[in-house]
């Protein structure tokens, strides 16, 4: 796969690059956090019409996400956000994200640095420059995708349009897997008070409870296959439930630092990760999951706790990951960049009255992280 960056400038037209004089193209366009399951299936049906049309296939991807840009401006008196702002609510990094749409076989991804002018031209004129300077002939998106100023370039939008000038056709993808589910508004984490992986609230609730809930909650109906749905059961301690939308477990990268080495005294040494962690940190509590250094993965039992300080970087509490390997051999893993993935939730993080309490717990955590990662 070739990998070209894109800039807009200050008025927000982009130099888009040709990539053939003679061969068309079959594109998409999004953010594409998290990769799941819905973007994969928008993403391979991509690579099937081109490979049928002997086109290339394409994928334009912002970078930052559009929901972060917005955001930003909204509260900030319509400025850019800052180039070195962390964007603490993407569940996975522009390398991740690159990485699967490789994985999926496509030919070019064009990384466009998504800014507020370049948001202000109509879906018109965006498409325009896709026909023109890319050579597209096809455009696959998802069922709900909208582009351009206000959005106003939804799927109805694009399909009158591509009927009318006859230039490009549209690809409309079911990506919307189980169907609907409900995400309370402005949802924050909250870390799941028992042992073992919560549940849906709303599993086995008959219409009146489900309608009762999401007005309390203020839920918006949205794709279960959804980016927001994925950082909201993330944020709640639900990691299987949003790795079944993933299709893979959910990981965060970070390098190994030295920590204050309190696991090592008890017989429990960790890998600590950074503060500098791609990918979305889940709801604090203790994990199952993986620990991956290159070629090699250890089952690990993770930690994940919140420090009273602030970071500089986001504004938000330090969160702190730490992961126990499972194994019988001695890793020096210091300053290696690891990967830390998450196969389920174990418990919330608690006080133990002694150091001995505290062992025998994460004695069964360990035989608990064995059992979920046989």
């Amino acid at each position: 796969m070739k990998t070209i960056t894109l800039t807009p400038d200050a008025s927000g037209m982009v130099d888009w690059p040709t990539l053939s004089n003679d061969k068309k193209s079959v594109v998409t366009i999004g953010s594409f956090d998290g990769m799941h399951q819905g973007h994969q299936a928008v993403i391979r049906r991509v690579v099937e019409l081109a490979k049928k049309e002997q086109s290339f296939s394409v994928v334009v991807l912002f970078d930052p996400r559009p929901a972060l840009v917005h955001g930003y401006a909204a509260k900030n008196g319509g400025q850019e956000p800052p180039a070195d702002m962390v964007d603490t609510q993407a569940l996975t990094s522009m390398q991740e994200r690159l990485r699967a749409i490789d994985k999926l076989g496509v030919d070019y991804t064009l990384i466009v640095h998504y800014t507020l002018a370049f948001a202000a031209k109509s879906y018109r004129f965006f498409l325009g420059q896709m026909v023109g300077k890319l050579g597209m002939r096809t455009l696959a998106l998802g069922s709900d995708a909208a582009m351009g100023a206000n959005r106003a370039g939804d799927v109805k939008a694009i399909e009158n349009l591509a009927l009318a000038t006859g230039v490009f056709q549209l690809e409309v993808v079911d990506d919307r897997g189980p169907g609907e589910t409900r995400v309370p508004a402005n949802a924050q984490p909250v870390m799941p008070t028992g042992h073992g992986e919560p549940t849906d609230p709303l599993e086995g609730a008959s219409k009146a409870e489900r309608r009762a809930w999401s007005k309390k909650n203020q839920a918006k109906a949205m794709r279960a296959w959804s980016s927001t749905n994925v950082r909201y059961l993330l944020a709640h301690g639900r990691i299987q439930d949003a790795n079944a939308i993933l299709g893979a477990p959910h990981s965060i990268e970070g390098e190994v630092v030295h920590g204050e080495e309190r696991g090592r005294t008890i017989g429990f040494p960790t890998a600590n990760l950074g503060s500098d962690i791609a990918g979305y940190i889940p709801v604090d509590g203790v994990y199952a999951g993986w620990l991956v250094d290159g070629e090699n993965r250890w089952p690990a039992a993770i930690s994940i706790g919140t420090k009273p300080t602030f970071s500089e970087k986001t504004g938000l509490n330090e969160r702190v990951v730490e992961a126990y390997c499972i194994t019988e051999e001695w890793i020096d893993l210091y300053d290696h960049k690891v990967r830390v993935e998450f196969v389920g939730f174990l418990r919330p993080q608690v006080k133990f009255d002694g150091p001995d309490q505290l062992v025998d717990e994460l004695k069964r955590n360990v035989e608990e992280t064995k059992r979920l990662t046989a």
